[in-house]
């Protein structure tokens, strides 16, 4: 009896040894923890731990990737126009610096130009040239000569017409017209400055500028020179004109061609006693590219 029961106890243990085996073995072919759970493999759990990882929150920074800068901030139909600029014509520069735009607009013939660059350069001043493309194609050579001197160009339109009476797209394709007939005859790229033919605009032709990508500058004194002497203009009111009233930023009006009647260049002949005057008083010469600073 002592035997049978020592035989039936070893069968016990065994079966007990055997039942373990296979219940680690099974534990382990499975994946699974100490309370049953699955345990994905090292490929599946790499996968859903990247997944499965919460997005950074508002405090947390990432390692590899930092959040984009945001894109700057553009209006539609006025690229390049800084929002300031935008729906005016300008009159002058906004600055407490004592300074002061000589400008030139040329539509006319080039017969001052020789005695305005003189001055200029005798100076070491730069101006703002406003040029039609009509003219650019007549004396490209002139343009050349502003361009090489340093001074800066302005688009001044392709044949100079009164701009409330062109439609928006009219007004667009003389700009676009004036631009490429000025670089093919030696100028440089004049965005973003525009001025009016005539000084002609409304708001919606300034909006029609604006929305070529340019800025519409006018002007703060006209001297009138271009009225000739057949108009009782003369020389002494040109530089008068030029100086009386003169203030930080002020935007001066000139032209370079001759009267077509009396030949006059009266803006030509007074410049260096504008500028001999305006610098006894203070003021330094800049181009219009002051107002895109």
């Amino acid at each position: 009896m002592r035997r049978r029961l020592l035989i039936i106890g070893v069968v016990v243990a065994i079966a007990a040894v055997l039942a373990g085996v296979y219940v680690v073995a099974r534990t382990a072919g499975t994946g699974s923890d100490r309370a049953g759970r699955p345990v994905p493999t090292a490929s599946v759990a790499s996968s859903v731990s990247s997944a499965a990882a919460p997005a950074p929150g508002p405090g947390s920074q990432s390692p590899t990737r930092s959040a984009a800068p945001p894109a700057p901030s553009r209006t539609p139909g006025a690229p390049g126009v800084p929002a300031a600029l935008r729906g005016k014509d300008i009159e002058a520069i906004p600055t407490s610096d004592r300074v002061v735009a000589l400008t030139f607009d040329a539509g006319g013939n080039a017969d001052g130009l020789p005695a305005i660059l003189g001055a200029l350069a005798a100076r070491g001043a730069h101006a703002t040239f406003f040029l039609t493309g009509d003219w650019a194609g007549r004396y490209p050579a002139a343009v050349r000569s502003i361009a090489a001197a340093g001074h800066r160009l302005g688009n001044h339109s392709s044949t100079h017409p009164y701009f409330r009476r062109l439609t928006d797209g009219q007004v667009r394709a003389e700009i676009a017209r004036g631009e490429r007939e000025l670089t093919a005859n030696g100028g440089t790229d004049t965005r973003p400055l525009f001025r009016f033919p005539y000084g002609d605009r409304d708001a919606r032709t300034i909006a029609a500028v604006n929305s070529a990508g340019y800025v519409a500058v006018r002007w703060t004194v006209d001297t009138v020179g271009w009225k000739g002497t057949t108009g009782g203009v003369t020389v002494q009111q040109v530089v008068d004109r030029s100086v009386a009233g003169a203030r930080p930023g002020e935007i001066i009006l000139m032209h370079i061609g001759s009267h077509p009647e009396d030949g006059s260049t009266l803006d030509a002949e007074a410049l260096p006693t504008v500028m001999t005057r305006l610098t006894a008083l203070g003021f330094r010469f800049v181009t219009l590219d002051a107002l895109l600073r």
